[in-house]
């Protein structure tokens, strides 16, 4: 039976995706005492990227935002995989998002709202969080957003 995180997700016409597998030596999420920190999560979908390259350059910001937000779909999931269930989450602590910039582009906050409201969207209260919005050169698989996110959890 799905908890009330997964629940609205289910309303906002969501599912929360397998978790997506380690590119390389690392777990997709940990859990240290109360917190949970996850990888850095790429906008996998069925196991690939569904768009690659640079924001400002071959991907609008209107994409990025998008893919901002299937990056913490995903985060959620590496949460769920350590956490047990969702629905202990006590509150979303800090979000770092890395956005692979074209050189002029300076709109790496506004994409990585698409993360930020979409935790905002599913965990009300509890998804409000500090944030960290940084450009890069380039990132893994030419992945164009990765997001990261660190959660406390009740019940520990």
């Amino acid at each position: 039976m799905a908890g009330a995180v997964e629940a609205k997700l289910a309303e906002l016409g969501l599912t929360l995706p397998d978790v997506v597998p380690p590119l390389a030596s690392y777990q997709p999420a940990v859990q240290s005492g109360v917190y949970v920190y996850t990888s850095g999560q790429l906008p996998m979908v069925d196991g690939k990227l569904a768009v690659t390259g640079k924001v400002g350059a071959e991907v609008t910001p209107d994409e990025a935002k998008e893919l901002a937000k299937t990056c913490a779909l995903n985060a959620l999931a590496a949460v769920k995989s350590v956490a047990g269930d969702l629905d202990r989450i006590a509150r979303v602590v800090k979000v770092v998002g890395f956005v692979a910039s074209a050189t002029d582009f300076t709109g790496q906050p506004a994409v990585i709202n698409g993360a930020s409201e979409l935790l905002g969207a599913v965990l009300g209260d509890k998804g409000v969080h500090a944030r960290s919005a940084v450009g890069v050169a380039v990132l893994p698989l030419d992945a164009p957003v990765e997001v990261e996110v660190q959660v406390e959890l009740t019940g520990v």
